[in-house]
């Protein structure tokens, strides 16, 4: 069976318009990967207060059933198809959302390397209800119209008489088992939702050249601020086979069992 692969006609689109929405894909293993995903929470005693935010980093590594969807062939072929064969993982966080999320970019503008985030909503959400929001196009860099939406998407009612809700944007209802993809220089957004929307993202970019090795320790500086040392959970590390160390490696080499070192 050839392996699994984005057509030409979602790339174009992902190149244009900065995300891929795949309804029903992981519906085979939705079940699953939910009960996975509360159990991480519950084998670390962590409680989500609902008045904000609660999140961890890093989470595929926190469980072996996580770490493995680095290797379901559909997963991995859409990076593979994004970012070539060889691409890197970055890393992951989990969530309990709590209210709005602001429009922004993910890891400032523009960025060096071009980096893909897969999210996974593990809760039907409607537009009033905290799906995501993309405003498509505005990742594109150096563009005038991406540019003027980075410009001026901090200061929208000073500059449009808008709020957020209501700038013209493309709002994604899903279901749990759909898969949501997209650049991280999109500008994305969620408005309305409840307190306890359950969401987890996997992040890849291509494999760094020699001469962007620098932009890589950055990358995994920032990553381990927010996991308290880690870069990978020991679980992804742990359980790594051949194909899934391709993905792993260049930052092991870095961050030696996915920690990195103080003061690198």
């Amino acid at each position: 069976m050839p392996k699994f692969r984005l057509t030409p006609e979602q790339l174009h689109f992902m190149d244009i318009f900065g995300y891929l929405h795949l309804p029903g894909f992981l519906n085979d293993s939705i079940d699953q990967i939910i009960e996975a995903f509360e159990q991480v929470w519950v084998d670390l005693n962590i409680h989500h207060p609902e008045t904000q935010r609660t999140f961890l980093v890093p989470f595929l590594g926190q469980s072996e059933y996580l770490s493995s969807l680095l290797d379901d062939d559909r997963i991995d072929g859409i990076f593979a198809s994004l970012l070539g064969e060889d691409y890197t993982y970055l890393g992951s966080d989990g969530n309990f959302y709590s209210g709005d999320t602001g429009w922004h970019s993910d890891g400032g503008w523009p960025r060096p390397i071009r980096f893909y985030k897969m999210a996974l909503y593990l809760d039907p959400l409607t537009a009033d209800t905290g799906a995501v929001r993309f405003i498509p196009g505005s990742h594109r860099y150096g563009e005038i119209y991406a540019e003027t939406i980075q410009q001026h998407i901090s200061s929208l009612q000073e500059t449009y008489a808008l709020d957020g809700p209501s700038v013209p944007a493309v709002a994604l209802e899903s279901q749990p088992g759909d898969l949501v993809v997209f650049n991280q220089g999109l500008k994305h957004s969620s408005w309305g939702g409840g307190t306890q929307r359950r969401m987890f993202t996997i992040n890849c970019g291509y494999r760094y050249k020699a001469d962007e090795i620098d932009f890589l320790r950055k990358e995994l500086d920032l990553v381990s601020r927010f996991g308290e040392g880690k870069v990978y959970g020991d679980k992804m590390v742990a359980t790594a086979g051949p194909r899934r160390m391709v993905h792993l490696e260049q930052a092991l080499a870095l961050a030696p069992n996915g920690v990195w070192p103080a003061g690198a």
